[in-house]
Formats: structure tokens, sequence, C-alpha cells
């Protein structure tokens, strides 16, 4: 083996850093590059799932706003007539039918956006309205177990009605009781202390006669005040 100098080592060594230094930065570049290429798919990603779910969340907007409008349409009484344009029913039970039809379809087809988890809500009741009070419990219970904190409220309150409708008074004690507890924005504790004055009052009137004097003391000069003391002034014994 031929003698190597000290110089020549020294040089080998040099070439041997800046080989192992030059694939370390072209390692570091190809990394760097790969991050930035799957930081570029994931924001396309972001960006287009969003517009994606805007798009969408239009579109149930629009169909929701279609089966509202039968929702909230005038049923003509015998001898009236509909205003020019003006869309009606003659009869309830077609005008709830189209309704829950409509929102059951909103419902299916945009299950992820807020116009077709709330579309579930007015499925139910639609279907109240039809009496089939079974498949709109159904329907109250999903929307109640939603992540929606808003829509489990109003479900749970309706569910709280139904329930006193149709003689489940335990059960609707329990969700008065839980929303109390619990209020939110569109179901505010006055509105859930007033209907368990109603529900109180034919078994336990002293007890809607205390609910409704704490919704005049503690809501005063308010709408829903004056209607606790309209409602005071209708228990036996108050008129």
């Amino acid at each position: 083996m031929a003698h190597i100098s000290r110089k020549e080592l020294k040089k080998d060594q040099v070439r041997e850093t800046l080989a192992h230094g030059a694939e370390a930065v072209l390692s570091h570049r190809q990394l760097s590059t790969y991050l930035l290429i799957a930081a570029i798919l994931v924001a396309l990603g972001f960006f287009g799932w969003r517009t994606y779910a805007q798009r969408q969340t239009m579109k149930a907007s629009a169909a929701s706003d279609d089966a509202m409008k039968i929702f909230q349409t005038r049923v003509l009484a015998p001898g009236d007539a509909p205003q020019p344009g003006e869309l009606t029913y003659a009869d309830e039970k077609m005008k709830f039918t189209d309704a829950a039809k409509k929102f059951a379809d909103v419902a299916a087809k945009f299950p992820r956006t807020q116009p077709g988890r709330l579309a579930g809500y007015f499925e139910a009741l639609s279907l109240e309205k039809l009496g089939k009070n079974d498949d709109a419990r159904k329907l109250l219970q999903a929307t109640a177990s939603s992540g929606d904190e808003e829509f489990a409220a109003m479900a749970r309150f309706e569910l709280a009605q139904l329930d006193d409708r149709t003689g489940q008074s335990d059960e609707a004690l329990k969700l008065y009781q839980q929303l109390i507890a619990k209020p939110t924005v569109l179901v505010p504790k006055p509105v859930v202390m007033l209907a368990l004055a109603e529900h109180y009052r034919q078994k336990n009137p002293a007890e809607a006669v205390k609910l409704f004097g704490q919704i005049k003391s503690d809501y005063p000069d308010t709408p829903i005040a004056q209607q606790a003391d309209q409602e005071l002034a209708l228990l036996p014994g108050k008129s």
C-alpha cells in the first residue's frame, strides 16, 4: 500500500466532511421541500373544504327557506281567497305534510350544515302538527343529543312541551329543570320558567304562583313579566 502523506490525508478528510455536509444540506432541502408541499396541500384542502362547506351551507339555507315558507304559510278559511302570488293551503294536514317532506330532504342532503341540522327540528314540529308524536320525538331526541348547544336546547324544550301534552309529566319536569339550570340564548331561563309554571298550573297551582311571581320579580318591565302577570290572574282564586 502506498504511503499517504499527512497533507493528503487531511485533504481527504476535508473532502469527506464537505461531502457529508453537502449530503446533509441536500437532505434538509428535500425535507423542507416535502414539508412545503405538504403544507400547500393542506392549505389547498382546507380552503377547498371551506369553499365547499360554504356552498353547501348556502344551498341548505335556500332549501330550508323554501320549506319554512310552507311551514309558515296561511291555511285558507272557507270563503277566503289568496293574495296575488301568495302560497296558501286549503288543508292544514297537507301543508304540514309538505313541510315535513321538505325539511326531511334538507336534513338528509345537508346534515353537516346548520340549516340542515335545524331542518330536522322543524321536521319534528311539522310531524307534531300531524299527530305523529313518536316520529317527532325521535327527531327531537337526535337533535337534543347533537353537539350544537343551542339546537340541543331548542329540541329539549320542545321535547318537554311534547311530554307535557302527552301526559309524561315527570319527563317534562326533568327537561325543564335541566334547561333552567343551563339556559341558552335561544332558550333563555324566563321562557323555561314560564313553561314550567304552565306545567304546574293544574296539579300544583301554588308552585305555579311562585314561578309566575319570580318571573315578575326577576324580569320586571319585560314582555315575559307581563305575560306571567296575565297567566297569574287566570289561576283559580287569583281573578
